[in-house]
């Protein structure tokens, strides 16, 4: 069997970020391949939502209802 893990080591052991399908105490050869896939920048609502260019309505978020169920929704 050959498998690509990724894995955080903690200073004693490997903690895999899934779960792998061997026995216990099954003997295996490791190569370690440091990788900076963890460290990403993360990205707020707002940031996302202007990166989509998303055109429409200036008035989406009045009148949602009316434009998602084609009908307008009177509160009294």
């Amino acid at each position: 069997m050959t498998a690509t893990l990724t894995a955080i080591y903690d200073g004693k052991v490997f903690q895999l970020d899934s779960p792998i399908n061997l026995e216990p105490n099954t003997r295996v050869r490791l190569t370690i391949e440091t990788s900076e896939l963890e460290q990403h920048e993360t990205s707020s609502f707002l940031q996302t939502a202007r990166s989509l260019c998303l055109n429409g309505p200036s008035d989406w978020s009045a009148h949602l209802d009316d434009y998602l169920y084609g009908e307008p929704v009177h509160v009294c």
